[in-house]
C-alpha cells in the first residue's frame, strides 16, 4: 500500500515538473523598452522564452505559423509587411498584451481575436478593414484600440463591452453623425478620436 502511496507522490511530481506555467505578465513599459527577438529562425532555437517579437518590414506575405509556438509571447508586431488576415489559431497567443499589425492590408480579423483575454493594446490602423468581429468585446482588459485609416461601414454593438478602453482611434474614416453619436454613447469612458462627420446615410 505505502509503495502505491508513493508511486502515486512520485507520478504527481513528475506531471507538475513536467508541466510549464506561463511566463509572468510584464508591464507595459517593461515590454516597450525590452530587447525583443527580430526573427522567427532565431526565436525558434528556444521558444519558451520568446516573450517579445518584432517582425516589421521583413516582406512576409502571410502570418507565420510559427509564431504560434511561442507560448510565452506577450508582445508581436509584424506592421509593414503584407498580411491579408490573420489566422483562427491566433487565440493559441493566450499570453499576448500588445498586437500590432498595422499598415499590412489586413481585410480579416477572425472572432477567435476575443479570446486574447489578456490584450490590453492593438494596432489595426492604415489597413483594409470593412468589419470586425462581435467577439471583439470580449477583450476585458483592452486599453486602447487604433483602427485609423480603415474602410469600415459598420461597429460592433459589443464595443460597449470594452470597459478597460481609455482610446479609440477612428480618425481618417468615413462616419456619419448618427454614427459617431452612437460609438461616444457605447464608450462613455474612452477618449474616441474622429475625423469630422461626412454627413453621409448608409
Amino acid at each position: 500500500m505505502y509503495n502505491l502511496y508513493y508511486k502515486i507522490c512520485f507520478i504527481c511530481l513528475l506531471t507538475f515538473a513536467v508541466h510549464k506555467s506561463p511566463a509572468q505578465l510584464l508591464d507595459s513599459l517593461t515590454l516597450d523598452t525590452m530587447q525583443g527577438h527580430v526573427s522567427i529562425q532565431e526565436a525558434l532555437k528556444n521558444p519558451d522564452t520568446v516573450i517579445k517579437l518584432v517582425l516589421r518590414k521583413q516582406h512576409l506575405k502571410t502570418f507565420p505559423l510559427e509564431i504560434l509556438q511561442f507560448k510565452n509571447l506577450q508582445y508581436l508586431d509584424i506592421s509593414k509587411n503584407t498580411i491579408k488576415e490573420l489566422p483562427d489559431s491566433i487565440f493559441m497567443l493566450s499570453q499576448l498584451q500588445y498586437l500590432a499589425c498595422s499598415k499590412t492590408g489586413l481585410e480579416r480579423v477572425p472572432k477567435e481575436i476575443g479570446q486574447l483575454s489578456q490584450l490590453t493594446y492593438l494596432n489595426l490602423n492604415q489597413n483594409d478593414l470593412e468589419s470586425l468581429p462581435p467577439q471583439i468585446g470580449n477583450l476585458e482588459k483592452l486599453e486602447i484600440l487604433d483602427l485609423w485609416s480603415n474602410n469600415f461601414s459598420e461597429y460592433p454593438a459589443t464595443f460597449s463591452n470594452l470597459k478597460s478602453l481609455r482610446v479609440l482611434d477612428l480618425r481618417n474614416i468615413l462616419i456619419s453623425d448618427e454614427v459617431q453619436n452612437s460609438i461616444i454613447n457605447m464608450l462613455p469612458k474612452a477618449k474616441v478620436y474622429m475625423s469630422p462627420s461626412c454627413k453621409c446615410k448608409w
